[in-house]
């Protein structure tokens, strides 16, 4: 149909004329009403807490500890089941947040903000590895950690960003992708680049040695932190694909451990829901399939512009540490993806693939007609509250979301 590609070719050169910008870190409360009311964003689409899974009732309790508004977890789990804390998604706050993806008001949060369309995306520090709340973490060291980001980290960041005039963020991905990054599972060689823009700007923003000295260390020795700022900059690139008439392309995959929800730029901000897959990938050791949640996050934004599992060929690291079989397979994920996505990203290329573009903009008519679901490169978290992370590995969209945005776009435009 000419109105659909026509549209979608609209959405492709909105993707790619995306120019996002990480131009400061704030106070949640700051950049998001909601917050300062007592309401907690969470990951994926719309869930009420009786159909929540562990981690992400785990992550609430010690959010609500986090903010005061509970004195410990049990009379933290009492409040949020009693109706008194609002829930909300992070897309209906131009926010995301990974895994359980937490955010509440006092949490900061890194502002990227797209000068081609000038909208702007939020998203939480990431907290580093072990027991942290994305994975439904919520002990002392988990809050004590939170704390720190709140009280140092985060003005230290922010203090920094705004005296570099902003971190252009595309030209980091490209150079990411050339050394073995892919920005979701992989993201050791985009956190070193950003860490090197920003060090002279810290060393200015922290007068105390020993601060910077913790600052720098806690960002270097946690190989995910610029996952954070890539799903910023992929909700950024994104929310200006939403609402084009006639548009098959998706604009938002996430879940929440219950549901996989998936928005299309043609049916606006509609969610079309299914129940979410379980990961299949490695474990920790100790750990097994039977200790495991089924997936979570607003992560998967970053598949929905070309990364993560669609540019595992650029990261064939990656493909054994998800388990996915061999380092060349790495390449038959990023070959397969090209077949549901309308176009690739001529500036973020892959040197194995003779420098071809990433696959960009996934069609939802493409998922259904070829049967092939988005692949997903996440974590794995434990699937009672207050474990945390037990391993990593793949995941597929289910494909009824897929099938309910088709015939949804189909009833939309009139075609039978």
């Amino acid at each position: 149909m000419q109105k659909i590609e026509e549209a979608n070719r609209e959405a492709l050169r909105r993707i790619l004329e995306g120019d996002p910008v990480l131009i400061d870190v704030v106070p949640a409360h700051s950049v998001i009403p909601a917050l300062r009311d007592q309401a907690i964003l969470h990951a994926g689409p719309p869930i009420e807490w009786e159909r929540m899974c562990g981690p992400m009732r785990g992550a609430i309790a010690g959010a609500i500890v986090f903010e005061g508004w509970a004195p410990n977890l049990n009379v933290a789990t009492e409040l949020a089941r009693s109706g008194a804390v609002a829930f909300h998604p992070n897309h209906h706050f131009d926010a995301v947040g990974p895994m359980t993806g937490m955010t509440t008001r006092s949490m900061p949060v890194m502002v990227v903000e797209n000068r081609r369309f000038g909208n702007r995306a939020y998203c939480t520090i990431n907290e580093g590895l072990g027991k942290v709340m994305r994975f439904g973490g919520n002990d002392a060291e988990v809050l004590g950690r939170l704390a720190w980001l709140r009280d140092v980290l985060g003005p230290a960041l922010g203090a920094a960003v705004r005296g570099a005039g902003g971190i252009e963020l595309k030209g980091i991905i490209a150079r990411g992708l050339t050394m073995g990054d892919e920005m979701h599972q992989r993201n050791v060689a985009c956190t070193g680049i950003f860490l090197r823009q920003l060090a002279p700007w810290l060393a200015r923003a922290c007068r105390d040695g020993e601060q910077l000295a913790d600052i720098l260390a806690f960002i270097g020795g946690n190989d995910q932190f610029f996952l954070n700022v890539a799903m910023a900059m992929g909700k950024a690139i994104m929310d200006p694909v939403r609402g084009i008439e006639g548009s098959s392309v998706v604009t938002a995959m996430c879940r929440n451990g219950t549901d996989f929800g998936v928005r299309v730029s043609g049916t606006g901000d509609t969610w079309f829901v299914a129940p979410v897959e379980m990961p299949e990938g490695l474990y920790f050791p100790g750990f097994g399939p039977a200790d495991a949640n089924p997936d979570m996050g607003d992560s998967a934004i970053v598949e929905a512009i070309g990364l993560g599992g669609f540019a595992m060929a650029a990261a064939p690291a990656v493909a054994g540490f998800v388990g996915a079989g061999s380092a060349s397979s790495a390449a038959l994920f990023t070959q397969a993806m090209r077949e549901i996505t309308v176009g690739e990203n001529p500036e973020w290329t892959i040197p194995t693939l003779d420098y071809a573009g990433v696959p960009t903009g996934v069609d939802i008519r493409l998922v259904v007609d070829t049967g092939l679901a988005p692949v997903i490169n996440t974590g794995i978290a434990h699937k009672e509250p207050g474990v945390g992370q037990v391993g990593a590995g793949v995941v597929r969209a289910p494909m009824a979301c897929f099938e309910q945005a088709v015939r949804a776009l189909a009833e939309r435009l009139g075609v039978k």
